[in-house]
């Protein structure tokens, strides 16, 4: 009867499991002030984020099906409207970086090309201010 229980039980969860829908996980950005377009997915195992009282540094990555050319007009006008600089931008074979800065700020955007997605990786730093004592 054990057996005929378990068997029971997996065919409940394979069931309910298979008609699950998962919503999309919401864009994540430690940067208020850099919006991640809509279309791609988070990929927190790749992605680090480091904070101190003095700077906090990210590198966010994210995947999704979007074309490369689209994407680096989107983010460039996005970005120039939350007051971002263009600074340079780069393209070799399928990889394009856009550098930004803003006061006391600064941010990679690299766009690659892959096989079956594309990834964005955002590298960025900013100061802290400090607060008085």
């Amino acid at each position: 009867m054990s057996i005929q229980r378990t068997v029971a039980a997996f065919l409940v969860l394979a069931i309910t499991g298979g008609c699950a829908t998962t919503s999309p996980r919401p864009t994540r950005s430690e940067f208020e002030d850099i919006p991640v377009p809509q279309g791609l997915t988070y990929q927190v195992s790749e992605s680090t984020i480091i904070e101190s009282p003095a700077v906090k540094a990210a590198r966010l990555v994210y995947r999704g099906r979007l074309e490369v050319s689209s994407l680096s007009d989107a983010m460039r006008a996005t970005l120039e409207t939350n007051g971002w600089r263009y600074v340079s931008s780069t393209s070799v074979d399928d990889v394009t970086k856009l550098v930004y800065e803003k006061s006391g700020s600064s941010l990679e955007v690299r766009l690659i090309d892959g096989w079956w997605f594309t990834y964005v990786e955002l590298t960025a730093s900013r100061s802290l201010q400090q607060a008085t004592k």
